[in-house]
């Protein structure tokens, strides 16, 4: 499991490129044939990464760094499916999550495993947090997600955005998890942006060919970094930081938060003018 420590919005301007990338990017969660975790120490989230290849069967790893008997101990977990398709098992029970379904699993599940179709690899992403009771298990599919038009077409930002977890829909503790789509010809995200200093969000952009790149824009409204990504890889926004960003083409991409509260709209609008 590698560690992602926390990183004070002060020392954002001493970094780098290089360590820029090094803090807040995950561009090497997928790995064929494996289960590759990373701990960030803020808001103590859990992001990961499935790499099924055809028939393929992994099992969820207890890191020694959780210093936990199951994953899930004192823990919730949220299963994506990105690309193909996979089946899920959680204390025997199975699920079966296609692009864009997602998969909650409570705290107090033990024995948690993946698995592919004999016909097409798959990739699910994985994003835990702390909880403090037990919610149980359930399975989300992309047409049952509550969604909402946003963006116009004129702004290059039209997008659904699908909420899979959040306080009026499927209960977690503290997890609230969605997926959101951009439309052909619109390349913004999160676009005008804003803050929500209660809350840590990551972003895990899927969807994007091979020869196309996102440009995420992090940082404060007044200082701004950008990190150049590719598809399936994942960015961490601290809470004081701003997060959107921009491709050379449409994609999407799984937004997950946890912190302080589960209102998606407590957050705090930032003008366009403010950048």
């Amino acid at each position: 499991m590698k560690i992602q420590h926390a990183t004070h919005p002060d020392d954002l301007a001493a970094l780098d490129d290089e360590s820029v990338r090094a803090r807040f990017l995950e561009d090497a969660l997928f790995v064929d044939g494996e289960v590759t975790l990373t701990y960030t120490h803020h808001d103590r989230m859990v992001l990961g990464g499935v790499s099924l290849r055809p028939g393929e069967q992994l099992a969820l790893p207890v890191p020694a760094e959780l210093r936990s008997e199951t994953f899930c101990q004192r823990r919730e977990l949220a299963v994506v499916s990105v690309a193909g398709s996979a089946v899920v098992t959680v204390d025997g029970e199975t699920y079966a999550l296609s692009r864009g379904d997602v998969l909650y699993v409570g705290r107090g599940a033990r024995d948690i495993g993946f698995a592919a179709t004999d016909a097409e690899p798959g990739a699910l992403f994985l994003a835990s947090a702390l909880a403090h009771t037990a919610f149980p298990t359930r399975l989300v599919p992309l047409a049952e997600a509550s969604a909402t038009a946003a963006g116009a077409t004129e702004t290059a930002n039209r997008r659904t955005i699908h909420k899979h977890l959040h306080a009026d829909g499927v209960q977690t503790a503290q997890l609230v998890l969605g997926i959101t789509a951009l439309e052909p010809g619109s390349v913004w995200n999160s676009m005008p942006p804003h803050l929500h200093d209660r809350r840590t969000e990551a972003y895990l952009y899927f969807d994007l060919p091979a020869d196309h790149r996102i440009q995420h824009y992090m940082g404060t409204p007044g200082h701004l970094r950008t990190i150049s990504m590719s598809n399936l890889q994942a960015v961490v926004s601290p809470s004081w930081s701003v997060h959107f960003g921009t491709g050379t083409t449409n994609y999407a991409f799984v937004w997950v938060m946890a912190g302080e509260n589960q209102d998606f709209a407590d957050m705090d609008q930032v003008a366009i003018t403010e950048l």
